[in-house]
């Protein structure tokens, strides 16, 4: 996934600058419960640490983009990641590396891919090579295979490359004989995502060019035979096509079907970047899709270039998405380093409605396993208070609720301070959800003045349950598990510290209500 805007230095300065003078102002004006002078970092969270969050993964410094080469291998969930070690806005392309036992804390490895003579190393995956097809194998462990983009600054061609590591992905070798795949008539050619087809015994490559995904099968990783493409005349083409994944999918029972994710920039939901997504067939060679509508895997503007973990042990289809969008991404207030991820959700097949769709779930046991409960209350309210509140203030929290629209239309989650907040409100008669960020401190620009729609319709039961992750500067919302997602950045420019749920009516709503506080 690439990015060929550049912001000069002078410009971003000027930002920077106007920035700061409209924070102090707001400062100025805000009310004494709203801004505690007990402390600088309660007075000014305008700093990298009071917006980095605590269990979303985070460069240690400079920039970040799309996660790349996700793989699990010997007890370890490997994410390499698109990374400038040079400054916090994009440029030449390396690969960063962590890794994490348990998805939530992650050392920070050395860059595993520098760029070289035939270019920048943009996005791609790694398999396991078990039977060592490669031949890259040199010792006991199996040689973990890099496939990734080549990028020539010069004239922006872009082939596909192999790297090889056989110490569990601590040291890299690239291919002697790179580029493996090259194209000469196609100026987007990238972001490969290799997996292995049991049917066929063959290495499947799913690749982005331009406004299609075209498909490769090889044996051995080094040489590829090109089988068909899919997307020309469906889904949306508001932007370049970027990062597929294509894998199995299963529904509650256990039925398969096949899923193929596409991002695109720009032309998602909300604007700027996003994820669609296809449900259909793949037989080793062509994907085939009835499906004549566009879905899209998240409503939010902050959840893009996502794909699955290679090699999951547990045969979920594991996700992490860049939690950011190209239209602001490299104005962020945060400076020693750009970028966060997602948290890590699963993805399922489920037919809701009559239609078949792919749901998100977060990997609950992880989020109980970091919080401790403050709030649970099973009585059914007509509103909801939490008010200046400790927990709330730090940012780090999860929220649960079921709201029942039996006898309301519009319910309304509210959480900040008395000046400013972020606020989602549902309405069951427009059959849609709205965050709205205006007023919740910084302000994005250039994408759809800060409201973000979600399309969503109640089922019979007219119940609509709330999941909600927030980690001091994002919030993944989840709707009836995880039918709708809707992933946003947030950066308030004062602690947010309390939370209120209310209803267009004063009736009882509120089924159920839970909030865990995430600790470090």
């Amino acid at each position: 996934m690439n990015f060929f805007h550049y912001m000069s230095m002078k410009t971003i300065k000027v930002i920077r600058i106007l920035f700061f003078t409209i924070a102090l102002i707001v400062f100025s004006n805000c009310n004494e419960d709203d801004i505690s002078s007990n402390s600088n970092a309660e007075l000014v969270t305008i700093g990298d640490n009071d917006y980095r969050p605590d269990f979303h993964f985070t460069p240690q410094e400079k920039w970040m983009n799309d996660p790349n080469g996700m793989v699990y291998y010997a007890g370890e969930y490997h994410l390499f990641y698109q990374h400038n070690p040079n400054a916090n806005i994009w440029g030449p392309m390396h690969w960063g590396h962590a890794v994490s036992t348990d998805l939530v804390n992650w050392q920070q490895l050395p860059i595993a891919l520098y760029p070289d003579n035939l270019g920048n190393i943009f996005s791609g995956s790694i398999v396991v090579d078990a039977n060592n097809t490669s031949g890259f194998k040199t010792g006991s462990e199996s040689p973990l295979v890099a496939i990734f983009t080549h990028q020539n600054p010069a004239n922006n061609k872009q082939t596909q490359s192999l790297a090889y590591s056989n110490d569990k992905g601590r040291t890299w070798t690239k291919y002697e004989n790179n580029p493996v795949l090259v194209n000469n008539d196609k100026a987007d050619f990238r972001d490969p995502k290799v997996s292995w087809h049991e049917g066929t015994q063959k290495w499947v490559m799913s690749l982005a060019a331009g406004d299609e995904i075209m498909f490769y099968t090889s044996t051995n990783l080094k040489n590829w035979e090109y089988k068909n493409s899919f997307g020309k005349n469906v889904g949306a083409h508001g932007g370049v096509w970027e990062c597929p994944d294509l894998f199995k999918i299963e529904d509650e029972n256990g039925q398969e079907t096949w899923a193929l994710l596409v991002s695109i920039n720009p032309g998602g939901p909300n604007g700027g970047s996003g994820t669609q997504y296809f449900l259909g067939d793949f037989e080793g060679e062509s994907f085939t899709s009835s499906q004549t509508e566009t879905l899209w895997l998240d409503y939010g503007t902050d959840n893009y270039a996502g794909v699955t973990w290679s090699n999951e042990p547990n045969n979920r289809n594991l996700f992490m998405g860049w939690m950011s969008n190209w239209s602001y991404a490299q104005n962020v207030p945060t400076y020693s380093y750009r970028s966060a991820m997602t948290f890590p959700r699963t993805l399922h097949w489920q037919n809701s409605n009559g239609k078949s769709i792919i749901i998100s779930k977060l990997p609950t046991e992880i989020i109980y396993a970091i919080g401790g409960k403050i709030v649970e209350n099973n009585n059914a309210a007509n509103r909801f208070e939490l008010l200046n509140d400790e927990t709330l203030r730090g940012g780090k929290f999860y929220l649960e609720t079921t709201l029942d629209f039996s006898d309301i239309n519009e319910a309304k989650i509210e959480w900040g301070n008395k000046s400013s907040s972020v606020v989602i409100n549902y309405n069951k008669i427009n059959g849609e959800l709205i965050l709205n960020r205006q007023e919740s401190g910084y302000y994005f620009n250039n994408l759809n003045s800060n409201i973000i729609k979600c399309p969503y319709v109640l089922p019979v039961s007219n119940q609509l349950k709330i999941n909600m992750l927030v980690d001091k500067s994002s919030m993944e919302i989840f709707l009836n598990n995880g039918e709708r997602s809707v992933t946003a950045l947030v950066f308030p420019l004062a602690p947010f510290k309390s939370l209120e749920i209310t209803a267009n009516e004063e009736i009882q709503f509120i089924k159920q209500i839970k909030i865990n506080k995430l600790t470090e």
